[in-house]
């Protein structure tokens, strides 16, 4: 479990409270997002056949996974204790995640390549966030969920349990349980 400061602390719960904060010049949330990175990239640089070191270092950079789990590298995340997986879960190449907010995944969840979660939110009006200023909304996705390669996943959604997401599908609401949903905005095709 890595250790953060007490003002690293007010920082982050702000973050991940849905409150605005300055996201740009925050040097104890930088620091945090530094040393993630960095954990990231060392991961990325891990020969395929280090499978043992890439285990260990994924459950390092999350917050709580499953006993059973392979994310493909690349990967990149913002903060990774915000990321909570579940048992069985699968990420193809390219998995972005901005875990500003949670970013929870259920049990047998599968990930094609190049799909991002995006917890972060800016405002419109452009003097507000060339100051820097943005909130995060947490992304909930439910067991036996698969998307397709190519998709986005905005803030504050939900995703219901066994849905199925188009490739390149760009999910702006939430998704009931039990259909398939594609397009961009992605919208339910029909009910499983």
């Amino acid at each position: 479990m890595r250790q953060f400061t007490e003002i690293q602390l007010q920082e982050l719960e702000k973050m991940m409270s849905g409150e605005p904060y300055d996201a740009s010049d925050n040097t104890e949330l930088l620091d945090i997002l530094q040393e993630t990175q960095e954990m990231c990239r060392n991961y990325n640089n891990l020969r395929p056949s280090q499978q043992e070191e890439k285990d260990a270092l994924i459950k390092r950079i999350l917050g709580r996974t499953g006993e059973q789990l392979k994310v493909l590298q690349p990967f990149f995340c913002d903060y990774g204790f915000n990321i909570e997986v579940g048992e069985n879960f699968f990420a193809n190449t390219n998995l972005v995640i901005l875990d500003e907010a949670k970013v929870t995944f259920g049990d047998h969840v599968f990930i094609g390549p190049n799909c991002s979660f995006y917890t972060p939110c800016h405002p419109i009006d452009a003097e507000s966030r060339n100051a820097g200023k943005q909130w995060s909304l947490s992304i909930n996705v439910g067991n036996n969920v698969w998307f397709g390669g190519n998709v986005t996943v905005c803030p504050g959604v939900s995703i219901g349990d066994n849905a199925v997401i188009g490739a390149g599908s760009v999910v702006i609401h939430d998704i009931p349980a039990n259909v398939v949903a594609a397009g961009n905005p992605c919208k339910v095709i029909k009910h499983i």
